[in-house]
């Protein structure tokens, strides 16, 4: 949505998250929560399964995230909630504390796991609010996009391999590649009225975003609510609410409520499902692994979803992001107290909100609002959803995470950026999150330097300043302009530019290497210098030589 797609007497037009803009655009912002409630009510449904969490569990994340960070954050257009990108940290923190969540059903040792992983959520959140008081959310800018976008990949296809088996009716848990080679397996095993739920509902959230665009009013319907008023009548069809057994080709498979999403009983009774953290789990070390992961994991994702909003934003609002970052740490510690999922400011659901017409915040706090009444109101409704149908909304979630397209924009920045990428990917598969990005960082440094970068230059940058006249400046780059010493580059322009409001030349004619990110990060700052009536000039670019056609390709200083 662009600001020209907007009505012309809107186009000038800011409005804000206040009362005022309550008010006024109260009935675009209903509208848009309402919709977007429809697309996160089975999402935060699946992604709490996935994480080995009561299905409630990111029903309050959302409904927190909805009212804290309303009034907290000023990012206009972000929804807050639980995230596909965050179920491997989640599950994987419930495994190394005993627990395995939705396999096998729930006892004992998953409760037990649970209130561990409340508390390291709890330690996490703290950790993110400290990190937005002390204004470190400029951290976010140091990590190279290739590895960011290697690492979201490999989440992807780990939340496809966690999830197949889960909608063909299997039960299955494992490492990732271990998962990945016993897929036949999986499918001999499959109980075919579940897998048939699955596949259906797989191919639903696959062909109703093109189909919709031609059933006329229909297509308001987004893709998990049609998978649901399709999945809910095959569930009763198979009679899933009641234990029972059937025969196919001679082998007898057994249906029963354990196939459904397990909700409370009652009306209000979500309240009975309110969990606190068992903060002992804190003393063990192995803790502390998972308290790091769900904090700089969850920050990053946070920050990059809170960017790439402001970006779509018809208005182009800026989001603080050290008051965001503070605000998803406040809905993360208010969420693990009771027993929610952590969350982040979520991209898709964001995208639809902005797509169907938001304008405030107070958007989030009317989808939060649905989700409370729906879930307090009719919980035995909910129970009705097949566990298959939500496992192939996050196939779907997996499959749009390391879409294909995804390896060919990289290619085509560059094969350097394809070498990061992939090998980023494989090493979160065979490793973990963390010591798959720190891999594809160490790998992009490994590759300046081949490039001709020095290692005294690879965090700091080395920068001459002279003013032009009374309203320009001209900063010179020497050495390199790469992601790793971005922040300082970047602050020395933010203070020369928009502290003093001067117009700034940036000269790399100089410099071995401009990096893809840098390349990126230079464009997103000559929109922002646009955006405050400044100009914002890079100069030198047509003395090096690019290593792809692609615009944001790096650029290296040619042999002599």
């Amino acid at each position: 949505m662009s600001d020209n797609s907007l009505p012309e007497s809107q186009q000038t037009e800011v409005p804000r998250g206040n009362l005022a803009g309550f008010t006024k655009y109260m009935k675009n912002d209903l509208i848009s929560g309402l919709l977007v409630f429809l697309i996160a009510l089975p999402l935060c449904l699946g992604i709490s399964l996935a994480c080995g969490y009561p299905p409630i569990a990111g029903i309050f994340t959302a409904i927190i995230g909805a009212i804290l960070a309303t009034f907290i954050s000023n990012s206009e257009l972000t929804i807050k909630g639980p995230a596909a990108g965050l179920i491997v940290i989640a599950i994987g923190c419930i495994e190394d504390f005993g627990g395995n969540g939705m396999t096998g059903g729930w006892d004992a040792a998953d409760m037990t796991a649970y209130k561990a992983a409340l508390a390291v959520g709890v330690a996490a959140a703290v950790m993110q609010i400290i990190f937005g008081f002390f204004r470190a959310g400029i951290l976010v800018e140091f990590f190279p996009l290739a590895a960011v976008h290697g690492m979201l990949a490999a989440i992807g296809v780990i939340i496809i391999i966690k999830q197949f088996p889960v909608a063909l009716g299997v039960s299955a848990s494992g490492e990732p590649l271990e998962m990945l080679s016993e897929f036949p397996h999986y499918i001999a095993e499959a109980n075919p009225a579940i897998a048939v739920i699955g596949i259906v509902s797989i191919l639903i959230m696959f062909i109703w975003p093109p189909l919709s665009k031609k059933l006329g009013p229909l297509k308001v319907i987004p893709s998990p609510m049609a998978v649901l008023l399709v999945a809910i009548p095959m569930g009763m069809f198979f009679d899933l609410m009641h234990e029972h057994s059937y025969i196919l080709q001679e082998h007898q498979y057994q249906l029963s409520e354990r196939f459904l999403v397990k909700m409370p009983k009652r009306v209000f009774g979500m309240f009975d499902e309110i969990t606190y953290p068992e903060f002992s789990a804190l003393a063990e070390v192995k803790a502390w692994k998972w308290v790091f992961l769900f904090f700089i994991i969850g920050s990053l994702e946070s920050l990059l979803s809170a960017k790439a909003v402001d970006l779509l934003d018809p208005w182009k609002r800026k989001t603080d992001m050290n008051k965001d970052i503070i605000a998803v740490g406040a809905g993360n510690l208010c969420s693990s107290l009771v027993g929610g999922l952590p969350m982040i400011s979520e991209i898709v659901r964001s995208k639809a909100n902005i797509d169907n017409g938001a304008r405030t915040r107070f958007a989030d706090l009317w989808h939060g609002i649905f989700l409370l009444i729906c879930v307090a109101l009719i919980p035995t409704i909910l129970h009705m959803i097949p566990l298959a149908s939500l496992a192939a909304m996050l196939v779907f979630t997996g499959y749009r995470l390391a879409h294909p397209s995804e390896f060919l924009q990289v290619y085509r920045i560059g094969m350097e950026q394809l070498l990061i990428f992939v090998t980023t990917l494989i090493a979160v598969l065979a490793t973990d999150l963390l010591i798959g990005i720190a891999i594809g960082i160490v790998l992009k440094m490994i590759i300046h330097i081949i490039n001709g970068v020095s290692i005294k230059s690879l965090f700091r940058p080395y920068l001459d300043v002279e003013n032009i006249d009374d309203k320009t400046s001209i900063i010179i780059a020497r050495e390199s302009a790469v992601f790793s010493n971005w922040i300082p580059f970047r602050r020395q322009i933010v203070q020369l530019g928009m502290g003093q409001r001067r117009n700034l030349i940036i000269d790399v004619s100089g410099v071995k290497l401009v990096d893809h990110s840098v390349m990126e990060k230079l464009e997103e700052m000559k929109q922002d210098f646009e955006q405050e009536g400044l100009t914002f000039e890079i100069r030198g670019l047509d003395s090096l030589k690019p290593l792809s056609k692609d615009h944001h390709s790096a650029h290296k200083q040619p042999k002599k």
